[in-house]
């Protein structure tokens, strides 16, 4: 990727174009991140930066974390991401990245932790269907059903899908388009929904185009 920040979701609202059609656009508050560590090919294998995004109390920080941060000379910052840009050369430590790296009609791609639903049933978590309703059916109907298995192999075959955890899984929305930025306030509208609750980190980076 040529260029990522961090953000955090405000939530969803509406604007109006010039000719007054509606769109439904997320409202990000990106940046501004400050540039914590650089790594080279030379010194790790590979070339990334570090960035901090979000304030934080130094009460809330350990003995390592603030010693990471003093090395840098950069002020405290709750999250820390790395970031595999493809050219990190004019990018230096304590810079920072504001979201006036991107403008109006990019694509860009948004990765975020999904809502979690908790313990949820088959019916829910994999659009199962239910069972019969009819009369003898018995008190099993949102069941998962037969298991499968006999006496060979006398176990519950991997991957059955069967109650558990719903959400709060890695995703990303991609080829979303970014109707305004307003740098002022450091502010991105993104098109579309994006993944997460409100006050959600969120990374947003361009588009690779194959």
């Amino acid at each position: 990727m040529k260029k990522a920040i961090l953000g955090r979701k405000i939530g969803m609202t509406q604007i109006f174009d010039e000719n007054a059609k509606m769109i439904p656009v997320t409202v990000i508050e990106a940046g501004p991140c400050v540039v914590v560590q650089k790594k080279t090919v030379e010194t790790d294998g590979y070339n990334s930066i570090q960035v901090g995004f979000g304030d934080v109390k130094e009460k809330s920080l350990n003995k390592p974390e603030k010693g990471h941060f003093a090395k840098a000379n950069v002020p405290y910052r709750k999250h820390l991401k790395e970031l595999r840009l493809d050219d990190i050369e004019s990018i230096n430590v304590g810079d920072e990245i504001k979201a006036d790296i991107f403008a109006g009609g990019e694509k860009v791609d948004i990765t975020g932790i999904s809502k979690g639903k908790g313990t949820q049933g088959v019916i829910k978590r994999f659009n199962q269907h239910r069972g019969p309703m009819s009369h003898g059916a018995g008190p099993v109907h949102r069941h998962p059903g037969s298991m499968g298995a006999c006496s060979t192999p006398s176990r519950v075959m991997k991957g059955k899908r069967l109650a558990g955890r719903m959400g709060m899984d890695k995703v990303t929305v991609q080829n979303l388009e970014v109707v305004m930025v307003d740098a002022e306030k450091n502010l991105i509208l993104v098109k579309g929904a994006v993944p997460g609750v409100k006050g959600g980190l969120v990374t947003i980076k361009n588009t690779v185009k194959a």
